[in-house]
């Protein structure tokens, strides 16, 4: 019998299962985050352990690269951010998002949720860099945010949202300049365990 070695990128997302459990529910509620912080946070990036996840495509501002479902309670997700481009800003579908920083910058923008039926112009509540290896953490009730490459390379970050809420039912998106909110009802993957995902 032949034994499989896992590198340290497989022995983290085995971890992740483990922490969401085989049964616990999908109430967001029932998620321990700081255990999955604390996975995320020791795990060391090495690029030849996740590359296999990192399809990118510089027609796109970023893509969303599915690594594994955590038992059906989580998307784990490899994301490859082309340079100079942002994603828009966005919730989270009420559920958890932890994120870990495997190469280059990125920066996070939040702002607060539009108040009213008011057209205004968003205004920036924070703005951080996100360094390599670093995790952050967001979620609906810390507000919205976007994510920036504002290098002159590809950066990748891996994500991890539990419940999956947004993969099954979508997210917001939010009109910087009017607050006015866009439901997208669904954000697909650009690849699947590292194979392309066809498009129709």
């Amino acid at each position: 019998m032949t034994s499989v070695t896992m590198n340290a990128f497989q022995v983290l997302v085995d971890d992740i299962k483990q922490v969401l459990g085989p049964s616990s529910g999908l109430n967001s509620e029932d998620v321990e985050v700081e255990d999955l912080t604390h996975l995320m946070e020791r795990y060391v990036s090495n690029a030849q352990e996740w590359t296999p996840y990192a399809l990118s495509n510089e027609n796109m501002p970023y893509t969303r690269n599915l690594v594994d479902e955590g038992n059906g309670k989580a998307n784990l997700l490899v994301l490859v951010w082309t340079p100079g481009k942002s994603s828009p800003i966005h919730d989270h579908g009420n559920a958890h998002c932890l994120m870990k920083i495997l190469h280059g910058n990125l920066t996070e923008t939040r702002y607060d949720f539009p108040d009213g039926d008011k057209e205004k112009p968003m205004e920036i509540k924070s703005e951080r860099v996100h360094k390599e290896n670093a995790v952050a953490y967001m979620a609906d009730e810390l507000g919205l945010h976007r994510m920036s490459n504002h290098g002159s390379d590809y950066a990748v970050s891996l994500h991890l949202y539990t419940p999956p809420n947004v993969a099954r039912r979508g997210c917001n998106i939010f009109n910087p300049q009017t607050g006015k909110k866009t439901h997208v009802a669904k954000c697909g993957n650009y690849s699947m365990y590292g194979q392309r995902v066809k498009e129709n």
